[in-house]
């Protein structure tokens, strides 16, 4: 038995699921799959390491479709400051000198991705599939894609949507090419117990082996990032707690505070890609599927979620006008919105951090002079954050806070 769908979605990670629910409540019959659902959440569980910081475009987002209030009644963390500096050069961005109440949130994607396909499940136009794999994918450019799945079902799609992350295998089966390369830099995350409350600060201080950076979680608890070559990182991995403690009283400045326990670690290499296209008759890419960016300021999840909600209201617009949500010049207004946009945001993040990884003295003073100036140049220092934020440009409505619905 073959069952038809408008949309199928590869992928109900984050953005998959963000996919998803901008489709929800309409008259496309969409499915989502997820081979690998999270675990329930219960509050007496440790935060996970792996943590995102939610731009307010997100938050926009998540509470247009109906998932916000799903984060919401787990846990999440504001943040209403954030400062980066390397020695004489120092800035803090703060939401209440633009009139916000916070500049962004720190969620665990665990819970992001469980509100996400908690809401879905109440779409009665969207089926989400759990645990079972894609066996194989047939695609036929001006045809109707066709997935056989491990359980032996056969989905067609009009619209395939790979959402299944940076090796995606939707994108390598269609054939559009990516290009990238390796930062030659491994990023360690701590999950750690502080001992002071709960911080509504994100910091991050450049050094020559790397950044390192602090996130606030819940309560007693932080993440911490540093950043470091590949091989210094595997031995800091390897330490003992009271070690790799050790290690970070000593390397991290004093606004770290006093930290009474390494809980949890873990790394992952810094890498860039980017895809050629996003789109070709009947597929588009989004999130990781699409494009890898360098972690520095966060970006990644911010930019997937975008992409996710551009993506939606580029089909259903399609879809309202009686067009062919399949047809290449169609899904070619997707990639028009978000393609650009994405390679701005990875080139800023590209030269960033180059510029603070280079330790020649004519650059160091350069930067230095530049995060000086941007913390008395009150307009671009705002208008950086608008940008960091998601709220300055041409932006999807749901990142506008506006379903479409």
């Amino acid at each position: 038995m073959k069952e038809d769908f408008d949309v199928v979605v590869v992928g109900g990670g984050m953005v998959g699921a963000a996919v998803g629910c901008g489709l929800g409540g309409g008259r496309l019959k969409v499915a989502v799959i997820e081979s690998a659902p999270p675990e329930p959440f219960s509050p007496e569980q440790p935060h996970d390491l792996r943590v995102s910081a939610l731009s307010i475009a997100s938050k926009n987002i998540l509470a247009a479709v109906g998932a916000w209030q799903g984060v919401e009644s787990r846990r999440f963390c504001p943040f209403r400051r954030m400062r980066v500096w390397e020695t004489a050069g120092d800035t803090e961005f703060r939401s209440d000198d633009i009139g916000e109440r916070e500049l962004g949130h720190i969620v665990e994607n665990r819970i992001t991705q469980l509100a996400l396909l908690e809401r879905l499940e109440a779409f009665e136009n969207v089926e989400v599939i759990y645990r079972v794999e894609v066996s194989k994918i047939r695609y036929q450019p001006g045809k109707v894609s066709e997935l056989e799945l491990a359980d032996g079902r056969v989905l067609s799609a009009r619209v395939l949507v790979a959402a299944d992350g940076g090796q995606s295998r939707v994108r390598q089966t269609v054939g559009l090419g990516v290009t990238g390369w390796d930062y030659q830099q491994h990023a360690l995350v701590i999950y750690v117990e502080t001992a002071y409350g709960q911080q509504d600060i994100t910091w991050q201080r450049f050094v020559p082996s790397g950044p390192q950076a602090f996130l606030p979680l819940t309560g007693h608890y932080g993440s911490i990032v540093w950043y470091n070559s590949p091989d210094q990182v595997n031995r800091l991995k390897a330490l003992a707690d009271e070690d790799l403690l050790r290690e970070l009283q000593a390397a991290f400045p004093d606004c770290l505070g006093k930290i009474d326990k390494v809980l949890g670690r873990a790394s992952f290499p810094l890498k860039r890609q980017h895809a050629q296209h996003y789109v070709k008759p009947g597929v588009a890419l989004v999130g990781d599927a699409a494009h890898m960016i360098n972690p520095l300021a966060g970006q990644g999840v911010n930019i997937g979620f975008l992409d996710a909600a551009a993506l939606a209201e580029v089909l259903l617009d399609a879809d309202k006008k009686g067009e062919d949500i399949a047809d290449a010049a169609v899904l070619k207004r997707y990639e028009k919105m978000r393609r650009n946009e994405n390679l701005k945001m990875m080139t800023v993040m590209d030269a960033f951090y180059r510029v603070f990884s280079n330790d020649l003295p004519p650059v160091k003073f350069l930067r230095n002079l530049g995060l000086g100036l941007a913390e008395r140049i009150l307009p671009a220092k705002n208008l950086v954050m608008r940008n960091a934020m998601g709220i300055a440009g041409d932006l999807p409505r749901l990142a506008r806070g506006e379903p479409f619905i």
